[in-house]
């Protein structure tokens, strides 16, 4: 492979169903990490053999190029899986086989993948997909779960303290024991490293064996496929290693002398070496990626240095007229976690080097290339989103702040943006280690005992999107429609570039609006429920002025209970693990429609309570933003009372059905009320007073879909009013007397009271009333309720028809 190496984002390790390793290619029933951004499943004890060889979504100054090849993954693919080359089957679900391209999703025998053209097109989402060569991320010391801004699982144990005894355990499990009397079981250690750190496989060989068959049988257990002749084993003793000073530990001496009586059952230990060579060929892989020149192969002895390695490379990469001091030769370690590079010094001797990696281990020689690089200017960026700050300071406020919080290095930090009505600036620093620092430091900071947050966000290139490419930022809450948020969240990751994907709970969604600011044009689609939407939209209004695509559409997903505005849009009623490819396919084919959006300002005469000696501050208006529905009364105490049920056991929350049958509950413990609402309030519509019929509750609704997807006004037509949409810029109000009618309207046998319809309101409050605004329920004090249209009308994403009756069909 050419490809360029890159370290993959591994999670906590989890339980993987109907999966298998990369690595030993056997199903995987125990623990096993999979990788956040691509397909690779390994296990925890094979951890240490993958490779660095995940998707690259983004430019780090290593390697950049702007066309894309596939990206094969091998296996874990449905058994109906076609080969695009034969169109036979090449899925399996009993073994690893069969390739797919991560990017566009076309997939091929191992046989066959090799004949498709190796540029990448992204398939039938490449529209959607935010494309990688036009992201920049300069991520160094970031670990992949801050780089793809992954929040990690505090449940999970860290997975730091399994790589070391990881390879130990998984051997163990492999080689039983052996009781044959004709077997012995060895354990071998693959050089100093895994003498270091007490790290050996076991192997079961016969008694009788040759030596060449126990070598082979070692290098098996290390997945070293080179020929083993190139290697010995060195039995391990504890006084050749003193004197290779690989160890110095206080208690090497007492265990030397065990005595022949334990010779027995000690296993016999040895460790791999290489034997060494007077020449051997090295690959040299140009950093500049000239497809059809993978790498050049080079004979280097023992007089060969970096700089005459240099030297003979360039002419057979066509650079022979340049100067040798524009290039460097790296040594790049492309482990599974990380990729470490290191600059080889002019003088080196390429042999001795070697030799020294071999000695550390031979798995690691097989995991290291050599580039060659063209020396550029490095440049260091790091942008950082800060939030959580307190609101409407300047810039220079901010930079206090943060100077006194986290003392920051002004020298080479700057804020490059400042978002004052959220309380969140970005950081342009321009040192790892700082960025790093800051970063660490802010998860553990509070000002005005707010605590801060910090999102590594990275760089859209915008002049290099494609004229016709319409990127989806996509925002994902992880909490909403018991947990589904997670999954979704890891397949739209796979499916799409992760840096377009964005966990709501990590910052709010204006880090996701933040990076797109540039983008010409892009949708957007959330995914939770009511609370969620408007969430997002109330952060899209407010930000709207600062971005380029000042009206992008917006699609639901709808999680979570209620998802009135997801069914009006017919998105649905709730997710309930629709394959997450069609999702996007629809939303790719959605329509786009208007829908009007309300402010209503909350202006209570009361002064708040508790004011000191009788003199109060009356309480500052309040303004809320509405998309569905605003209830006062009955439907708002209901609301009101599952919040607390909600509140104090979350745990029971999780599924929508258990959320509805709270709701019912909460409901006939209300059922003997007086109708009384009509007498502690007045309403106005459009200047004219209204008078109200006996009720106890009033509803305002802005859609046809009410209390999880009951039509409220009803369906029969009324020469008195126009007939609802979502963007006539017309409110309906309509009164209910009671829970039982409520019930009713819940069941479909009747609708509402039909009192009004307009666009300017004005509700009296003479007394406190229970008040809600898409689902969020409150007290409200004695006042006025001022509703009016907001701003622009919002653009969303309705599913088209025909997708529909597919679906459905």
């Amino acid at each position: 492979h050419w490809q360029v190496p890159v370290a993959h984002c591994f999670g906590p390790p989890g339980h993987y169903k109907r999966k298998f390793c990369t690595v030993c290619r056997k199903s995987l029933e125990s623990p096993a990490f999979r990788c956040e951004v691509c397909e690779l499943h390994v296990h925890t004890d094979c951890v240490l053999f993958a490779c660095s060889d995940c998707r690259q979504c983004h430019q780090d100054g290593h390697q950049d190029h702007d066309t894309y090849h596939h990206h094969w993954r091998e296996g874990n693919l449905s058994s109906s899986a076609r080969c695009e080359v034969c169109k036979k089957t090449c899925g399996s679900s009993e073994v690893l086989s069969g390739m797919r391209c991560e990017w566009c999703g076309i997939l091929a025998h191992a046989a066959c993948y090799v004949i498709v053209t190796p540029e990448c097109t992204f398939g039938r989402l490449r529209n959607m997909i935010l494309p990688p060569s036009c992201v920049q991320l300069f991520s160094r010391n970031f670990s992949k779960l801050h780089c793809f801004r992954i929040s990690e699982n505090l449940q999970t144990e860290s997975d730091e303290d399994d790589d070391v005894d990881g390879s130990t355990q998984g051997s163990a499990k492999d080689v039983q024991i052996s009781t044959d009397s004709s077997k012995q079981t060895l354990k071998i250690f693959d050089g100093n490293d895994a003498v270091k750190r007490n790290q050996f496989r076991l192997i079961s060989v016969p008694r009788i064996a040759k030596n060449e068959e126990v070598v082979e049988a070692a290098l098996r257990a290390y997945y070293i496929n080179d020929d083993q002749q190139e290697y010995e084993l060195q039995t391990f003793t504890q006084q050749a290693l003193l004197s290779d000073d690989v160890i110095n530990r206080n208690d090497a001496a007492q265990d030397t002398n065990l005595g022949s009586v334990f010779r027995e059952s000690v296993p016999e230990a040895w460790i791999i070496r290489a034997k060494p060579k007077e020449e051997e060929v090295i690959r040299i892989y140009p950093a500049w990626l000239k497809v059809g020149m993978a790498y050049v192969s080079l004979r280097v002895n023992k007089d060969s240095t970096t700089q005459t390695v240099i030297k003979e490379v360039l002419p057979l990469l066509g650079r022979q007229m340049e100067c040798l001091q524009n290039f460097k030769l790296v040594e790049v370690l492309m482990g599974s976690k990380q990729v470490q590079r290191m600059v080889l010094d002019n003088q080196e001797l390429i042999l001795n080097r070697l030799k020294d990696i071999r000695k550390t281990s031979i798995r690691q020689m097989n995991q290291t290339r050599f580039y060659i690089v063209e020396n550029s200017k490095s440049i260091v960026r790091v942008n950082l989103f800060v939030g959580g700050l307190p609101p409407q300071l300047s810039s220079e406020e901010y930079t206090n702040i943060l100077k006194d919080e986290l003392a920051i290095k002004t020298n080479v930090v700057s804020v490059s943006h400042v978002y004052q009505a959220q309380g969140a600036v970005v950081l342009e620093i321009s040192c790892f280690s700082e960025a790093e620092r800051i970063y660490m430091l802010v998860k553990d900071t509070t000002v005005n005992d707010k605590p801060l947050n910090a999102v590594v966000i990275p760089e859209v290139m915008a002049s290099k999107i494609p004229r016709n490419c319409c990127p989806l930022l996509v925002f994902v809450n992880p909490k909403s429609g018991g947990l589904k948020g997670r999954d979704l969240l890891y397949s739209f990751r796979k499916l799409l570039n992760p840096h377009q994907v964005f966990e709501l709970t990590n910052g709010g969604p204006l880090p996701g609006f933040h990076t797109f600011s540039k983008v010409p044009s892009f949708r957007v689609l959330v995914c939770g429920g009511d609370g969620t939407v408007g969430w997002v939209l109330g952060a899209l209004e407010e930000i709207r002025h600062k971005l380029v695509c000042s009206e992008p559409s917006v699609a639901i997903l709808p999680l979570g209970t209620g998802n009135d505005l997801g069914r009006v849009l017919h998105w649905g009623a709730g997710y309930s693990g629709e394959d997450p490819y069609s999702i996007l396919v629809s939303v790719d084919e959605a329509d786009d429609v208007l829908m009007d959006r309300w402010t209503i300002l909350l202006d209570a005469e009361e002064p708040a309570e508790g004011a000191e000696n009788g003199i109060a501050e009356p309480e500052p208006p309040k303004i809320v933003q509405m998309n569905n529905y605003c209830g006062l009364g009955i439907d708002a105490e209901l609301s009101l009372d599952f919040h607390h049920a909600r509140e104090e056991e979350p745990g029971k929350f999780n599924s929508r059905f258990h959320n509805k049958g709270v709701y019912m509950k909460v409901g006939l413990q209300k059922i003997s009320h007086t109708r009384n609402l009509h007498k502690d309030i007045k309403l106005q519509v459009d200047q004219h007073e209204v008078e109200l019929p006996s009720i106890e509750g009033l509803i305002f609704i802005n859609i046809p879909s009410w209390g999880s997807g009951a039509d409220l006004w009803g369906s029969e037509s009324d020469n008195r009013f126009e007939k609802p949409r979502i963007d006539d810029g017309l409110l309906e109000v309509v009164g209910v007397t009671g829970v039982m009618h409520m019930g009713q309207v819940q069941g479909g046998f009747r609708s509402g009271i039909r009192i009004a319809q307009g666009s300017y309101f004005r509700v009296t409050l003479l007394k406190p009333i229970p008040v809600q605004v898409d689902g969020e329920p409150w007290i409200q004090a004695p006042g006025q309720i001022i509703i009016s249209a907001a701003g622009p009308k919002v653009h969303m994403l309705k599913k088209s028809k025909q997708k529909q009756k597919k679906t459905a069909s």
